[in-house]
């Protein structure tokens, strides 16, 4: 990916924490025993006005760090949290699935 798209952008070095990617399927799927962090591939961000998510995605929260906790800000979220990412799921799972195994997004690990 030499170019930028037409519309958006492209954000890679995102990675994973409970969960990994199926590159084959093209959802999430459960982690694999004894990794606790996997890469995500390339994502477009792409803006649309009036977004609504799809109720098949799990709306997966982004942190700055894998320490999920930060400063409250005047908007009342945390310093930490940057968006939802909507992912779809594994089939045979919800969003409720992956929020029990507290599935979110880091972009950048602590080691």
């Amino acid at each position: 990916m030499a170019a930028g798209p037409d519309d958006g952008i492209y954000v890679h070095g995102l990675w994973l924490d409970g969960a990994r990617w199926d590159a084959a399927g093209g959802y999430l799927a459960d982690a694999q025993p004894g990794v606790m962090y996997a890469p995500l591939p390339v994502i477009h961000f792409k803006p649309a006005a009036h977004y609504s998510p799809p109720e098949e995605q799990y709306q997966c929260p982004l942190y700055k760090t894998s320490v999920r906790a930060g400063v409250l800000s005047t908007t009342g979220q945390s310093t930490n949290f940057v968006l939802c990412v909507g992912l779809p799921a594994a089939p045979g799972t919800t969003s409720d699935t992956w929020v029990l195994q507290g599935v979110a997004l880091l972009c950048m690990l602590n080691s």
